[in-house]
């Protein structure tokens, strides 16, 4: 991670960009119709899933910076992924599919899990309906430029206070989303996510991802196993919806622990909730007094997450939202007899 001042002097008149141009217009653009929004996202989504493209790939949040290379490759119907990461520790993430690989080449350690593909890259649009409308004025924003590339550039103003604001440029004739802005209450840049530089169309190269996924000699293999299963047969029930979001998944996942333990692994609860848009992660675990020292409510960027104890259990409430939303489902909560 970099600190970033020039990058964020750059954010901000970028932002302040808009503005003088847009109140020059006789009137704003109306608001897309929910079919049109959907149409519009899905685009993005599949062009995400379905196109060839390799590029940098940049993250400003929190006054600082980090960047990586970013591979993807689509062969019929199967997805491959690479990740390189430019800052700080050496880690390569590659993808086949549902199988990720996460290699620390310096520490020698490997981590093997499955993972659904709503965690993949840039996983905007999993889940949805029509809905999104609902809580978000969706407008378009006409065209501009992102890394050599003409984009087409939509604006999504929250209507409630449980969610962030989002300016997204996607690339004009692909869908590809290019850029992400994640904007504040006051239309303030909270995070923004962005290629450098990106081809787009390049040639499919599934044995730049396979070939590391196969050659794990010397290294410590750590295998992470996720056990589907539902909120409530885990004794819980979130006895108030949170307005917009809808559960899209719910695992139970190893915590770490010591390795040499004869007793059984300790497991936390994930589910993950979804607007369309963004998503908030609810894990839930055994309290541990060692382990969990006071609750906090912290900020990083976008990113908000709450940690709290409820009774023998550990609350930690994660996502892109504003953090009356953490509290929301956090509060939700209810641990059934």
């Amino acid at each position: 991670m970099l600190h970033r001042p020039l990058l964020a002097l750059t954010m901000v008149s970028a932002l302040c960009s808009f503005m003088p141009a847009r109140a020059g217009q006789a009137s704003e653009p109306s608001p897309m119709e929910p079919k049109e929004v959907r149409s519009w996202l899905m685009r993005i989504h599949e062009a995400a899933s379905l196109r060839n493209f390799q590029g940098t790939f940049i993250v400003s949040a929190g006054g600082a910076v980090s960047s990586a290379r970013i591979a993807h490759f689509c062969d019929g119907r199967n997805q491959f992924e690479r990740i390189d990461s430019l800052d700080g520790q050496t880690r390569h993430v590659f993808r086949y599919n549902d199988l990720v690989h996460t290699l620390w080449p310096q520490a020698r350690v490997a981590l093997v899990e499955q993972r659904d593909l709503l965690q993949s890259f840039p996983a905007l649009l999993k889940v949805g309906d029509d809905r999104i409308a609902d809580f978000y004025d969706v407008r378009p924003q006409g065209i501009e430029r992102v890394a050599g590339h003409e984009a087409s550039v939509l604006l999504l103003r929250p209507r409630d206070g449980l969610r962030f604001g989002y300016r997204l440029w996607a690339e004009k004739l692909s869908g590809l989303l290019l850029r992400a802005d994640v904007l504040g209450n006051q239309g303030e840049i909270l995070e923004t996510s962005a290629f450098s530089d990106v081809s787009i169309g390049v040639r499919s190269q599934p044995e730049a991802v396979l070939d590391p996924m196969r050659k794990l000699d010397g290294y410590r293999v750590v295998k992470a196993t996720l056990k589907p299963t539902k909120l409530e047969a885990e004794g819980w029930t979130l006895r108030q919806s949170v307005p917009g979001f809808r559960q899209v998944s719910c695992v139970k996942r190893p915590l770490d622990g010591d390795p040499d333990s004869n007793g059984p692994a300790a497991e936390a609860l994930q589910t993950i909730y979804s607007d369309g848009l963004t998503y908030v992660s609810v894990f839930i675990e055994p309290f541990s007094a060692e382990r969990h020292t006071k609750a906090m409510l912290t900020s990083i960027g976008a990113t908000q997450t709450l940690m709290r104890r409820q009774g023998d259990w550990w609350i930690t409430v994660v996502g892109d939202v504003p953090a009356a939303t953490l509290k929301a489902f956090a509060s939700g909560l209810e641990r059934k007899n």
